[in-house]
């Protein structure tokens, strides 16, 4: 892991095409304003964690029986 300090109204680019801003400190809360193109994703870590675990249960479900039992 990479640790960087940055002051408000600082920025990091990661790839060349991903722009991260500290838009605000406020106590120990830290506002980001994040500029990426369209086809890359941006998920809060808890939102995407709870997108990979709906997909592995669907992956796991009975109507993955059903999908191979139609060919």
């Amino acid at each position: 892991m990479l640790a960087l300090s940055r002051k408000k109204n600082e920025a990091l680019v990661i790839n060349n095409n991903v722009e991260i801003t500290i838009l605000d400190i406020k106590g120990d809360q830290v506002k980001l304003g994040i500029t990426a193109p369209k086809e890359v994703p941006v998920y809060r870590k808890e939102v995407y964690l709870q997108i990979q675990e709906s997909n592995k249960d669907a992956l796991n479900s009975e109507n993955l029986e059903a999908l191979k039992n139609l060919f």
